[in-house]
């Protein structure tokens, strides 16, 4: 399937999108995948590789694993039922395979009984975990290895094998190896193309798109959603994608105290947000900033507890396009001034904009951290954010195109490197940071014509390969910069 503004933005649990919501979902595809079998299984192994192994604990990674295979998926699941299932497993010591279902295995397997190999990594992704299931025999019921590649989305090494044999098929035994990755690529977003109205891979197609069809990125990309789903499911979705962003916002300015963890990080949206109130009752456009970095800061405060938020590209990101399209609704004149269908219409279009940027971050690059680092992450956030919030100010196509670019352009370069493994420090400070990089580039851009000497293109190119030339100890490996800089008692 093409990708959705429904892949882009989704809702799952925190603090990691490729740590805590990716595992979790790999966990409840190897229920799907042992089918019938589940009855007979009597063993369980768990090997987990690379990022996932390195920054696990403070990413909650390992407990993930395992509500996973008691079935349980991170958009459905609620943060009491969490909370409950890690209490069960704590006291007993068991897990209940595919428990969701209400016919579950019971085993005995904690997060003690996983392999961890931090300094393992397998080719296709340092974010990998194997899952092996024996019979009392100790036969092999089922094997898979899984890749949680940012933002929530997960691939099986069965799925990379079978594109490449098909991939292999189509380039013939006399092509290069390296050729077989792209046939691969291509393959896959030519089938895409022949589903789509308007499909683009790049900046420079999706601004062709606009021009030929006299429509704004917005209308491209909720064509082609219209190609995948009904109308109202994808205004009544966007909504909702929305509710829960405004939902957890709210959810961190109710809570003070500390951060769990070990870090002691404190909690501030909740003292902000009274002292916010108390100075400016009546929103003043001079205080929009420290509006717009409360916001960034209670998603991500909410993020780290390990609440409910919006994966938007990803976790450790999540607080940035909350807070701009706070901005949006809060301090854009024609938003304000038109009611609540203004209001409504300007949430589907920024995020309609966001998730077009995004595809192209997605398909082109990276937005897993412990890949390209937080440029992927942070950066393509801020990207998406500003390009959406261009869009809402009236930019053209042009001016949102360049938004975007401008935006990405400023964090190309930012490393991930969270001390103990936490997404607290730097991510949280690093969210506000980015918000407020997105509203000034798409003021930037919506003061120019949309003309300007780097394109999208070149810098979503120019951050896939400086993700690839960084050092992997500033890729959420907790091997440098600040995770192993400051110290963390």
């Amino acid at each position: 399937m093409p990708l959705s503004v429904f892949d882009l933005f989704t809702v799952g649990i925190g603090p990691s999108s490729s740590h805590t919501v990716g595992p979790m979902r790999a966990g409840a595809s190897f229920i799907d995948l042992l089918g019938e079998t589940l009855g007979s299984v009597a063993d369980l192994r768990v090997d987990v590789f690379g990022s996932l192994a390195a920054t696990g604990a403070g990413h909650g990674t390992f407990d993930a694993i395992l509500i996973g295979l008691e079935g349980c998926r991170p958009d459905l699941i609620e943060a009491n039922e969490l909370t409950a299932r890690r209490t069960r497993m704590s006291e007993t010591g068991t897990i209940i395979l595919g428990d969701s279902t209400g016919n579950g295995v019971e085993l005995k397997f904690t997060e003690d009984d996983m392999v961890k190999r931090p300094l393992t990594v397998l080719p296709r992704h340092t974010n990998a975990m194997t899952v092996t299931a024996y019979d009392a025999a100790g036969e092999t019921l089922a094997e898979e290895t899984y890749y949680s590649v940012g933002g929530g989305f997960v691939t099986s090494e069965t799925e990379f094998l079978d594109k490449e044999k098909t991939a292999k098929a189509d380039a013939g035994d006399g092509d290069a190896e390296f050729a077989v990755a792209d046939s691969v690529v291509d393959a896959e977003l030519e089938s895409y193309d022949e589903e789509l109205p308007y499909p683009f891979h790049s900046g420079v197609e999706l601004l062709e798109r606009c021009r030929e069809n006299d429509l704004s990125i917005a209308e491209i990309m909720h064509a082609n959603e219209l190609s995948m789903r009904e109308e109202d499911e994808i205004r009544h979705g966007l909504l909702h994608i929305y509710s829960v962003m405004e939902e957890c916002a709210s959810a961190s300015l109710d809570r003070s105290g500390y951060l769990p963890g070990g870090l002691k990080v404190r909690r501030r949206a909740h003292d902000w947000y009274l002292k916010l109130k108390a100075e400016d009752p009546d929103r003043d456009p001079g205080f929009y900033l420290e509006w717009v970095n409360l916001i960034a800061m209670a998603v991500n405060e909410e993020n780290a507890s390990g609440g409910r938020v919006v994966t938007a590209p990803t976790n450790g990101a999540a607080g940035i396009i909350p807070a701009v399209l706070h901005y949006a609704l809060n301090y854009v004149p024609a938003v304000m001034e038109g009611g609540e269908s203004a209001k409504h219409r300007a949430i589907v279009d920024f995020l309609l904009t966001a998730a077009a940027i995004g595809v192209l971050y997605k398909e082109r690059a990276s937005i897993s951290g412990a890949e390209v680092g937080c440029q992927g992450e942070v950066g393509s956030a801020s990207s998406m954010a500003a390009g959406g919030l261009a869009a809402v100010m009236g930019g053209t196509p042009e001016q949102v195109e360049n938004a975007a670019e401008i935006a990405m352009e400023h964090n190309l370069g930012l490393t991930c490197d969270p001390i103990s493994g936490l997404v607290q420090v730097p991510c949280i400070e690093r969210n506000a940071i980015a918000a407020g990089k997105a509203i000034n580039a798409s003021r930037m851009a919506l003061w120019g014509d949309g003309q300007h000497r780097v394109s999208l293109d070149e810098v979503i190119e120019t951050m896939r390969q400086t993700g690839a030339d960084m050092s992997s100890k500033y890729k959420e490996t907790a091997m440098g910069g600040l995770a192993v800089n400051v110290v963390e008692c």
